[in-house]
């Protein structure tokens, strides 16, 4: 019996050190985006040589940030791309980071006649974000009085190059590639500065996230997440 239990555990051990790992993104450039059928971006191609390089079997999936978000809390084997580290989110995830230090800002669309050049300034504006992004716990924190939530990141860009909101938190390492794309942004001021990392379901091996933090730790160490931020044109703050 004892040596039956033995194998049935060995088996399982083998299977669940087998098992493919699932992550979910949003399209947010430059970090995690499709571009004709293949997935790119900073966060994106960090995870893909993390994984190359321990050797176990992984998808990527783009989508809506509270689907992405919410898979993650409540699948087994699953983590979310790309997610700001914060107290409240904490104790809800096991953690590998930083895919980097993100400064977040408020931008409005260039030529809307919007100015904020501080924060409180920027409370008298409508400000807009997505459902389930950590901004709308930061804006609510800062007292942000008129907030209009969208479904996902694209819908929210939309509304305020259509001046339907007057401003909205965004990376400021992605102004420059979302200006690139056609978009007109400028800068008011500064919301937040956070790490960002890799948020994965709390029953997530360990033994497995160690061995991707250790090789997120060799990548930021050996220079490669650096060329990978200099290849998307983009500098994290100092």
């Amino acid at each position: 019996m004892r040596k039956l239990l033995f194998l049935i555990f060995l088996s399982l051990a083998s299977a669940a050190s087998a098992a493919t790992v699932s992550f979910t993104t949003e399209s947010y450039p430059p970090f995690n985006y499709e571009d004709g059928g293949v997935l790119k971006g900073t966060d994106i191609e960090q995870v893909q040589m993390m994984m190359a390089a321990i050797g176990t079997d992984y998808t990527i999936a783009i989508l809506p940030w509270a689907r992405a978000y919410m898979l993650a809390q409540t699948t087994p084997m699953t983590c979310v791309i790309g997610t700001a580290h914060n107290a409240e989110r904490d104790k809800l995830f096991k953690w590998i980071e930083p895919l980097l230090v993100d400064r977040n800002v408020l931008v409005a669309r260039e030529g809307s006649g919007v100015h904020a050049s501080s924060l409180d300034q920027a409370k008298f504006y409508t400000v807009g974000t997505w459902r389930g992004d950590y901004t709308q716990a930061v804006l609510r924190e800062k007292g942000f009085p008129k907030v209009d939530i969208s479904t996902e990141f694209k819908a929210t860009l939309k509304k305020l190059m259509n001046d339907r909101i007057d401003l909205m938190p965004i990376s400021e390492m992605s102004i420059a590639k979302l200006n690139r794309d056609g978009n007109t942004l400028k800068t008011a001021t500064v919301l937040s500065t956070q790490s960002i990392g890799i948020a994965c379901q709390k029953d997530f091996p360990e033994d497995l996230l160690k061995k991707m933090q250790a090789t997120l730790d060799q990548l930021i160490r050996n220079g490669t997440q650096k060329a990978i931020f200099e290849k998307y044109e983009i500098e994290p703050p100092q």
